[in-house]
């Protein structure tokens, strides 16, 4: 059981959840050594007739070359019914993502449902994020300050950048429950895998069948570049099942 201190940023009812199930140290690592992750995995989700996928060009990586595999934290932002005036003169802020950060465990992703042109998560919110060692994060809406996420090598996958804080905009009405990103649902926990290609998201209940199948067609891959590499024949390739 999680017994951290809670911030305050949202009411305790609004977690869900302090914790949740956790994969093991050997599973982790045989999905760390797929290669071609995110494509592999959605090969054997559609195999599995699961769904999780999601393009990078919905969702785009802030950094190239980059990619990641961890558990995640969820976050699920609404927009303000006050309006930004209204809020601003108020002073009161109502976005709380630190919370994600104070009850993430390092290498778990922070996934976050949001509001797009606003940012979800700033400069600073990555800071922390980094510090308290997550491995990234996923948002379906915008961040702002990029440069944050360059210098940190913090990645980021999300519909886009923008200048317009979210302080005014936005409030965090639930941590660690379920989200919805860019249509497919994700649960606290889930598994997040994501590369310069996309997104997939792996519920923790198929994880092992989801790995199962990976590993089968990761193998399959491995033998069809060896047999290219080779020079093996178009005939002889195409009639050759690897997967």
């Amino acid at each position: 059981m999680n017994k951290r201190k809670l911030t305050g940023r949202v009411p305790p009812e609004a977690i869900r959840r302090m914790d949740f199930p956790r994969l093991s140290s050997d599973m982790k690592k045989r999905f760390d050594d797929l290669t071609d992750i995110t494509e592999t995995l959605s090969d054997a989700m559609d195999n599995l007739g699961l769904n999780g996928a999601i393009a990078a060009s919905t969702l785009r990586p802030a950094l190239s070359d980059t990619r990641l595999f961890g558990q995640a934290v969820t976050v699920r932002n609404v927009e303000r019914t006050d309006g930004p005036q209204r809020a601003a003169a108020s002073g009161k802020g109502k976005m709380g993502e630190h919370e994600a950060y104070n009850l993430a465990e390092p290498g778990d992703v922070i996934v976050i449902e949001g509001l797009s042109d606003v940012s979800n998560m700033g400069g600073q919110s990555c800071s922390l994020a980094h510090r308290a060692g997550c491995a990234g994060a996923v948002i379906d809406g915008s961040f702002r300050d990029p440069s944050v996420s360059r210098e940190l090598h913090f990645p980021i996958w999300a519909r886009g950048i923008t200048p317009i804080t979210g302080k005014w905009r936005l409030e965090t009405v639930e941590i660690n429950g379920r989200v919805r990103i860019a249509g497919v649902s994700v649960d606290a926990g889930d598994l997040v895998a994501a590369d310069e290609a996309g997104i997939v998201f792996i519920p923790f209940v198929h994880a092992e069948a989801v790995l199962v199948e990976a590993e089968k067609i990761n193998a399959g891959d491995s033998r069809q570049k060896s047999d290219i590499a080779a020079g093996i024949d178009l005939a002889t390739l195409a009639v050759t099942k690897y997967k």
